[in-house]
């Protein structure tokens, strides 16, 4: 009974979003893809409860601290959250409500249940999208974060243009893959000894990439971060990069 009333609220979820998206001029018309499958969804929730288990709650930290979110309220978006595993554990430690935006609707189920295990069911949604067209209108979100999502992004321009439309004048962006600077060293080489040649990649040219980014949208306040905690010479910490709204270039090339 319990499994046929998930899978009914499941339904209606998808629905209710697909239908709000038809009403909101941003929105994209969403076609089926062989990638964002049950099997998929299923085996990115297997890989962030075993091999990325230890990479959430540091981030998580990381991202409170260095944003100052601990006692602030208002909307964090996590783009491309899949499981939704950092938004819990952002839950965990801000007071704010937190949208899970993914292209794939499978990992919803498991979404909910998570939050709600943790006590954070009213404080969490999840909303069927794309991350080169978001739902939301302009200066809604007081955060936007998303781990391992953008190198996907077909369109990264695109993408990067409607996370800047949809922050908050004053709102910060922290976009990017690979661990937060605080995750110890000795997790950081167990989970890439894991992942193997798979996540192998030249994060001069990812950095180069991000700068021309932000350079071609014309966002001047932004930073690149290339974590090298002491001792991580030979272990690639990822590449993030952090950017805000500011009030006097709220409106940019490719925003609204």
């Amino acid at each position: 009974m319990m499994e046929l009333l998930h899978r009914f609220y499941f339904l209606a979820l998808i629905l209710f979003f697909c239908v709000a998206g038809c009403l909101n001029d941003k929105a994209l018309s969403l076609h089926p893809d062989e990638k964002y499958t049950e099997q998929n969804a299923h085996g990115m929730i297997r890989a962030s409860r075993k091999t990325l288990a230890p990479v959430y709650a540091p981030l998580a930290e990381q991202i409170v601290s260095d944003f100052d979110l601990s006692e602030k309220d208002g909307i964090g978006i996590d783009l491309g959250s899949g499981p939704g595993t950092l938004i819990v554990e952002l839950c965990k430690r801000t007071r704010m409500h937190w949208i899970n935006v993914d292209i794939n609707p499978n990992f919803f189920p498991n979404f909910y249940r998570q939050a709600e295990e943790n006590g954070f069911g009213h404080r969490v949604s999840a909303i069927f999208a794309d991350a080169h067209s978001l739902p939301f209108r302009d200066n809604y979100a007081d955060i936007i974060v998303s781990r391992g999502s953008y190198h996907f992004w077909e369109d990264k321009v695109r993408a990067f243009s409607e996370i800047y439309r949809v922050l908050k004048p004053g709102a910060v962006a922290y976009i990017g893959r690979g661990f937060s600077r605080n995750l110890p060293v000795k997790a950081a080489k167990k989970i890439r000894a894991k992942q193997g040649k798979k996540m192998q990649y030249d994060v001069n040219n990812k950095a180069n990439e991000l700068y021309n980014i932000m350079n071609e949208l014309g966002i001047k306040d932004y930073r690149i971060d290339r974590s090298k905690p002491p001792g991580s010479e030979n272990v690639n910490y990822g590449i993030w990069v952090e950017f805000r709204k500011t009030e006097e270039n709220v409106h940019i090339k490719g925003g609204g």
